[in-house]
């Protein structure tokens, strides 16, 4: 099976259910959003083996990261996720661990603070006073067709190189095709709410904020892999890769889009 179908296949079995989830809320997402963080944390730990990051402190603050989103908000998810320090101070202080305090300790907080904090947004997304069913969709679809989009003119048209340091598949004409897939899908997504939740031009920076932010997200997945050595951070999902590498661009994209949110007036 070509990596095209595979991942296509993947695709039309996955998406309906996310996004079903995603309209349910509540926890239902916060279920799913469970599972995709203890699954991008494991590829990730697995990958930075050799750092010894300790495990255990990042599962249980990244829980506590997800409950603080779920039932008390932002401040609440920050609660959980300072956690994830303090627990993985005191693990190492028992651990049988031959690398440094440093090391150890930082790549064990940066699977919480990435993976965690980015799906943590995702729920907090969910929990907006107004609008929140519509909001968060329009993020996820908006994400999956800025990959999409820019995979499939990248693959065929693509040319010039958006950054071969960092990964050497992604071109600036997959970049223009992602940013116009994603603003169209803000645009006609949020066209019938204009008036009561984001305007237009509104609308429109949301969709170049998702676009940029899920750029720089899949270019610090990247970033990570070549300097681990890794080409995927699995085989979960076949010609997609690992989850890590299906929610790369999520992981930034959320938290940017919460924020933008917050600051016209509506989270």
């Amino acid at each position: 099976m070509s990596q095209f179908v595979s991942r296509l296949l993947i695709t039309v079995a996955g998406v309906p259910v996310v996004l079903g989830l995603a309209y349910l809320g509540g926890w239902w997402l916060f279920g799913l959003a469970l599972v995709a963080t203890f699954v991008a944390l494991h590829e990730l730990y697995v990958m930075a083996r050799g750092l010894r990051p300790l495990v255990l402190a990042g599962y249980a603050g990244a829980l506590a990261t997800l409950l603080g989103a779920q039932l008390g908000g932002p401040a609440w998810m920050i609660g959980g996720f300072v956690l994830t320090l303090l627990l993985a101070f005191l693990l190492y202080g028992i651990a049988e661990t031959r690398q440094t305090a440093t090391v150890t300790v930082s790549s064990t907080v940066l699977g919480t603070a990435w993976i965690a904090l980015g799906i943590g947004h995702v729920l907090l997304l969910r929990s907006i006073p107004a609008h929140a069913q519509l909001i968060v969709l329009t993020v996820l679809i908006a994400v999956f067709a800025d990959d999409t989009a820019a995979y499939l003119v990248g693959r065929l048209v693509g040319r010039h190189k958006l950054a071969p340091a960092l990964s050497p598949g992604k071109t600036w004409e997959g970049l223009v095709a992602g940013t116009a897939a994603a603003v169209a899908v803000a645009f006609f997504a949020l066209y019938q709410e204009r008036e009561t939740f984001l305007s237009i031009w509104q609308a429109l920076v949301l969709g170049g904020v998702i676009a940029f932010a899920g750029a720089a997200g899949d270019l610090f997945e990247s970033a990570l892999k070549r300097d681990l050595g890794v080409k995927d951070s699995g085989q979960l999902l076949a010609g997609h890769g690992g989850m890590l590498d299906r929610i790369d661009a999520l992981l930034f994209a959320a938290v940017a889009s919460f924020y933008l949110v917050l600051a016209f007036g509506y989270a």
